[in-house]
């Protein structure tokens, strides 16, 4: 009997401890997080999540036009189209236009605050003292209240101040970005003009190495070469037909990118026209002192971070005043019916009303030293801008300096190495001078003209980087044309 009830109780004190520790488990989960969240996340750091239900689909970017017929495009022609298809242009412009709309909430709180309110009530009162119910009531009728800030030691004058810096900040970011794109579009242009040129000059290089090739072929046939010779030749013609290959696919790359940046889809195929003539090119008169106070000046993103710190500081000056005390004046008035026989009541109210913050728990303190914070941090941004800005006029000045000098150096350089080839092709076929010397001619050629190309592409994307260093607004004058 005693072992009956002694696991009778074993049994009993099991399911307890199984009951309270489910209830237990239950209750942890239920109560601390009561809606599941957890649930909706992955469950371990090493595991991927994954969706239950359908995952919205990506939707098209808004592509405005696309370019007429399959004409040849210029890069002004480029750029205009950019600049009005390009999704950043469209993001800078909206966020200028959010902006404007701050500057209007700002002014609002400057003006009366007017209400009306159209009220309905049925009720029925009982007396607190005995008790007793009295008859349903029923009241409606509309009525006008209104307020106005008559005093605030310039709070809302510097709410308003700092709102009119941050619209003139979001024109100006809007005016970088436009100068950003068509920095892009001009990079991504002479890129893909030069690897254009890069195309043809390695076509005409594998056409000169095959030439080359058949000349040894003939001398090896009359027994004047050896087979060593004929595999250098065909080793020259494998190496000029591999750089053919990969300028072919950066040039499609360049064509990608180039697409990108007018604001089609990548696979978009844009006809582009390359420049029929050499750059003229000419070394800035300005001083590099000159052109630092220019970009200062005119640098529309170094003027916006200029605005963003007083638009701070405006900010922190009306936190500051926040503790201080204000007067409002309000008033209202309304009309008042009965739904039995009782007349109609007018009201009229008007106060003058004196806040005195007294205590908040120290918030008004702490934001008095956030918004300090955060406008010393906006002022040491506009500093770090203004070095960076000084850095990039300086070096794509020295850059432009580099490859003015250079361009002539590479025409002159081409210019030898093509004299050089042919006529040490023509000594090869007439049966002197050897397979070295004519390889050795023929890499110079390609290798000058690769130099040209190279050094009329670090010429023009150095202009184009110190007209954006500097916030011009217009596109290159060595384009021959002007926007």
């Amino acid at each position: 009997m005693r072992n009956r009830i002694g696991s009778l109780l074993l049994a009993v004190l099991g399911y307890l401890t199984f009951f309270i520790t489910g209830t237990a488990a239950w209750a942890q989960t239920h109560f601390t997080d009561p809606w599941q969240i957890n649930g909706r996340t992955a469950s371990q750091p090493h595991q991927f999540w994954q969706s239950e239900q359908s995952l919205p689909k990506v939707s098209d970017p808004e592509r405005r036009e696309q370019p007429e017929g399959s004409a040849s495009l210029t890069l002004p022609e480029l750029t205009e189209f950019a600049l009005r298809n390009n999704p950043r242009t469209r993001q800078a412009w909206l966020a200028a236009r959010a902006a404007a709309a701050g500057v209007g909430i700002e002014k609002a709180d400057l003006l009366p605050q007017i209400t009306a309110n159209y009220a309905v009530n049925r009720t029925r009162p009982v007396s607190a003292t005995t008790g007793s119910v009295s008859p349903w009531i029923t009241r409606y009728g509309p009525a006008v209240s209104f307020s106005y800030l008559l005093f605030d030691f310039g709070v809302q004058l510097s709410q308003y101040e700092a709102a009119e810096y941050r619209l003139l900040a979001a024109n100006l970011t809007q005016n970088r970005v436009l100068q950003d794109v068509m920095f892009q579009v001009e990079q991504a242009y002479y890129r893909t003009i030069g690897l254009d040129a890069l195309v043809r000059s390695n076509e005409l290089s594998l056409k000169n190495i095959r030439t080359a090739h058949d000349a040894v072929q003939r001398r090896r046939e009359s027994g004047l070469a050896t087979v060593a010779d004929v595999y250098r030749a065909e080793t020259q013609v494998a190496q000029a037909e591999l750089n053919l290959t990969r300028s072919r696919g950066d040039l499609e790359k360049a064509r990608g990118q180039l697409a990108s940046a007018v604001g089609l889809p990548v696979n978009g195929r844009i006809n582009v026209q390359p420049l029929s003539y050499q750059p003229q090119t000419q070394r800035i008169t300005a001083s590099i002192s000159d052109l630092l106070e220019q970009a200062k000046a005119s640098r529309p993103d170094l003027v916006a971070a200029e605005a963003q710190a007083r638009a701070s500081r405006a900010t922190a000056h009306g936190v500051s005043k926040a503790g201080l005390p204000s007067l409002e004046i309000s008033g209202g008035s309304g009309r008042t019916w009965f739904g039995d026989d009782r007349a109609i009541v007018n009201n009229y109210t008007l106060g003058l009303n004196v806040r005195i913050p007294i205590f908040s728990g120290f918030r008004d303190t702490y934001l008095v030293r956030q918004s300090e914070a955060q406008a010393a941090q906006a002022e040491a941004a506009r500093d770090v801008l203004m070095q960076q800005t000084e850095l990039d006029v300086w070096q794509s000045y020295y850059d432009l300096q580099t490859a003015t000098s250079s361009t002539g150096s590479t025409e002159a350089q081409v210019k030898s190495a093509e004299q050089t080839a042919q006529a040490t092709l023509a000594r090869y076929q007439a049966g002197f001078g050897s397979i070295l010397d004519l390889i050795t001619a023929q890499q110079d050629e390609s290798n000058a003209r690769v130099q040209r190309i190279q050094s009329f592409l670090d010429w023009y994307t150095a202009l184009a980087r110190l007209n954006f260093s500097m916030g011009a607004n217009n596109i290159l004058a060595a384009t021959g044309e002007k926007k």
